[in-house]
């Protein structure tokens, strides 16, 4: 399984030299990762399977991973925080496994993009532009002709992902995929206090404030029925399994699959990147709250 990572690697690392290549070094890519799909039995963690076609980490090898383990009837997924869907958790889903699904953006722009993609007629995609809340997301799937049981969920809005995933009853997905602050740690049960009109870039100059901590995205799963079974090795993403689909997977508490994120994504006044780690994080955010998703009430960072 080693040399075969190798040479994916090396695949990715090929440079582009001329536009007209980048359909020939995709093909490679995704030529590669099957290889490494009939090899993912042997992996024994989350972390062991990852490899990245389309996915911005190694969600990509992941999800391939768990759909080896899990039992999925309906080969549906929905993502929604997709931007212009070149960089996503379902792009590679759809393209090996010929799944069908929707796609959901803030941006028309970026929606545009996507329904100018060829990917967007060769395969089972639907794409919508809508700014996300609590209170529009079950409306924004079933108008697509979306409802009960699906494939994958996958999260990422950066900002009310706790919030949007509590309220949402519109499917049942057997794999959830949501994104977490790694910043709030690995035993307190925050997010952000709700505010339907959320973005991200303009709650805090340093772009550290939102989403939730892991905690708090294992509550709610909890009560909707899931497993965590750990996150992805770049700490951002975790993973949920329907519980009566645990068969072959290990269920793990938050503490012991919690990831710190690495990438140093902190802004300065200017929109310019500072580089935070560690503590010195939290610090930039001093005099913001937090709300507790167990004593619903806020606190301060």
């Amino acid at each position: 399984m080693n040399r075969i990572k190798q040479l994916y690697q090396n695949i990715r690392n090929i440079q582009v030299p001329f536009q007209e290549n980048e359909k020939s070094i995709q093909d490679l890519k995704i030529l590669t990762a099957k290889m490494l799909i009939g090899n993912l039995k042997n992996a024994k963690t989350l972390h062991e399977a990852e490899f990245k076609v389309f996915s911005q980490w190694g969600d990509d090898g992941i999800i391939q991973y768990l759909l080896q383990k899990v039992p999925v009837q309906n080969k549906v997924f929905v993502e929604f925080g997709v931007e212009n869907y070149t960089e996503a958790n379902t792009r590679f889903l759809l393209i090996n496994n010929n799944w069908k699904g929707l796609v959901m953006d803030g941006s028309e722009e970026h929606i545009n993009y996507i329904q100018n993609d060829p990917i967007y007629w060769r395969y089972g995609l639907k794409a919508k532009s809508a700014f996300i809340t609590a209170e529009n997301i079950n409306g924004l799937i079933t108008g697509e002709g979306i409802a009960g049981n699906i494939g994958i969920l996958s999260i990422d809005i950066d900002g009310n992902d706790y919030w949007v995933w509590k309220s949402m009853n519109a499917v049942d997905a057997d794999i959830v995929i949501a994104e977490y602050n790694s910043l709030w740690g690995s035993e307190r049960p925050v997010t952000i206090p709700y505010d339907p009109s959320f973005e991200r870039t303009k709650a805090h100059y340093s772009n550290l404030y939102y989403g939730t901590s892991l905690t708090s995205l294992c509550d709610i799963a909890n009560e909707k029925g899931y497993c965590f079974i750990g996150c992805n090795s770049s700490g951002n993403n975790a993973y949920f399994v329907k519980k009566e689909k645990m068969t072959n997977l290990k269920p793990l508490s938050a503490s012991e699959g919690f990831v710190e994120a690495n990438f140093k994504e902190s802004r300065d006044h200017s929109g310019a990147l500072t580089f935070l780690s560690g503590p010195k994080r939290l610090e930039a955010l001093k005099g913001k709250e937090v709300f507790n998703t167990r004593t619903n009430l806020k606190e301060p960072i």
